[in-house]
């Protein structure tokens, strides 16, 4: 019982030593020739391109934006929104509703000068009758274009 307890239990660990297969090659002057999976390639090929994806989609960053209204009067909030929508098609609008406040900002600037700037334009448009703020907050950032090795 002891032997065949024993032969099972050696066989048991000795057989999946047999999975990996090995041919030895005499006109390779003796070395060992491995057999690589392919999905292995394609698999690095995948994590490749998602790599890749994550480069080329939107990351927030530290920058700024401007608080144009925050107002409990969806009327003047939808007719600035309007407004600043036909004035300024360029830059992102984001109107947030938290209860009983509608609030709108404007930009993704990265340089406080440049909200600055688009500040002063409001304000000389007249498009808001308040205070316009320059908060900081996290902005969306395009990727950068890629350039191309013909390009200089």
């Amino acid at each position: 019982m002891k032997k065949l307890l024993l032969f099972i239990s050696i066989s048991v660990t000795l057989l999946p030593a047999k999975a990996q297969r090995f041919i030895n090659d005499t006109a390779a002057n003796g070395f060992s020739i491995t057999h690589k999976d392919e999905r292995i390639d394609l698999l690095g090929k995948k994590m490749a391109e998602y790599n890749e994806s994550l480069a080329e989609k939107i990351q927030m960053v530290d920058g700024y934006r401007l608080m144009l209204l925050n107002t409990t009067d969806r009327n003047q909030a939808m007719q600035v929104r309007a407004t600043l929508l036909q004035q300024f098609p360029e830059q992102k609008l984001y109107m947030t509703f938290l209860s009983p406040y509608i609030k709108i900002k404007l930009g993704n600037f990265l340089d406080k000068k440049e909200a600055e700037k688009l500040r002063k334009q409001i304000l000389d448009l007249k498009i808001v009758t308040g205070n316009i703020y320059i908060l900081p907050e996290k902005v969306e950032q395009k990727p950068l274009e890629k350039t191309t090795a013909g390009e200089d």
